[in-house]
């Protein structure tokens, strides 16, 4: 017993003096009976951050976020197992060559886009700040790591195609449902998270009468003000008699959601992959920009801290610059003309520029 307690005091110790050097009869004391124990492995210390993130969950953290890290955990789990033969492996092991070879692992041997490779890679990041920040960990391995960035596509519904959603006749109730959802968020640009935090507070109605929205983005926490189109206030008003704590919709979860729409798209005959989000990209492209709202009442609608988030949509969306230009075309058609004059049949180099 005395030769087994001898043997862990010494463990403790020896390690101790490797990762911190000094050494005091408490440290020892502490981390023999577990307490302050810091995780030094790396897939020990990924579970810890998920168990905290799963505590969070419903106060500041969405469901939908937690299983994206666990997620991560699986395929990083998995990774280790294949490439190293171990359950996990310690985090003073961890160089840029791991880092590299993950990349390579996701990149190749699993086919993921570049979006899906930094979704696995982002999460991994935090854990290697934390083990740092814990001072469990001396070296970033990510120091030199540059990731291939993927090109920032904004997917929205043509024109064509959402008028197509609004016409279909749908008989499901839960289809009829995610399309309400969808189409609520189509009207406002509200993201999933923030209709599902949506509650009467919410809401109000100005002295000119109009109603808005006047909620703080979870993703971003900058404040937006949205002036309600008629049919959001139709949606909230069909589902009034469901609300039972407050909040204005049940939702379900979005996994369940992006399922119903790829059958309501193949209903209206969408052949785009239709994805929760799109509603949101819909809202800023063919609800706000090609109607002519100025990209500046956009942005606060949407809660971009920054205009330059809201440019992403301007750059896209070419049918206003279309309409624009032929209403310019026929307003200076007969206003200007080009000279009469004759082309030179020679001339000299530079002739033209003297």
């Amino acid at each position: 017993m005395l030769d087994k307690l001898e043997a862990e005091i010494r463990s403790h110790y020896s390690r101790m003096v490797l990762e911190d050097a000094y050494v005091t009869v408490e440290n020892v004391k502490n981390a023999l009976n577990g307490i302050g124990k810091k995780a030094t492995n790396l897939l020990e210390l990924f579970k810890e951050h998920n168990e905290e993130f799963k505590l969070r969950v419903g106060v500041n953290r969405v469901f939908e976020t937690y299983e994206q890290y666990c997620h991560s955990y699986r395929v990083l789990s998995k990774f280790i197992r294949l490439r190293y033969n171990v359950e996990d492996i310690a985090l003073c092991q961890l160089n840029h060559h791991f880092i590299d070879t993950y990349d390579f692992y996701l990149r190749v041997d699993k086919r993921m886009t570049a979006n899906s490779v930094l979704n696995h890679v982002i999460p991994l990041r935090k854990i290697i700040r934390r083990a740092i920040s814990q001072d469990t960990l001396k070296r970033d391995p990510f120091t030199n790591y540059v990731p291939e960035k993927p090109l920032k596509q904004r997917r929205y519904l043509t024109a064509e195609e959402f008028q197509k959603l609004l016409n279909t006749t749908i008989t499901e109730p839960h289809l009829i449902r995610t399309r309400d959802v969808f189409l609520f968020a189509g009207f406002t640009g509200l993201a999933y998270a923030d209709i599902k935090n949506l509650s009467k507070k919410h809401l109000s109605i100005e002295q000119d009468g109009t109603r808005w929205i006047k909620i703080e983005r979870q993703k971003t926490k900058s404040e937006c003000n949205i002036r309600l189109l008629n049919i959001p206030v139709q949606i909230m008003e069909k589902y009034r008699h469901e609300r039972t704590d407050g909040r204005i919709f049940k939702m379900n979860s979005l996994g369940n959601i992006d399922v119903n729409l790829k059958k309501i798209a193949q209903k209206c005959g969408i052949e785009s992959r239709l994805t929760f989000h799109m509603s949101r990209h819909t809202y800023a492209t063919q609800v706000c920009l090609s109607q002519g709202v100025p990209i500046e009442t956009l942005s606060k609608m949407m809660g971009h801290k920054s205009i330059q988030t809201t440019q992403i949509y301007a750059k896209i969306t070419n049918q206003k610059v279309n309409e624009d230009m032929k209403i310019l075309s026929n307003r200076i058609e007969n206003k200007y003309e080009l000279p009469k004059d004759d082309v030179p049949k020679e001339f000299k180099k530079n002739q033209y520029y003297k």
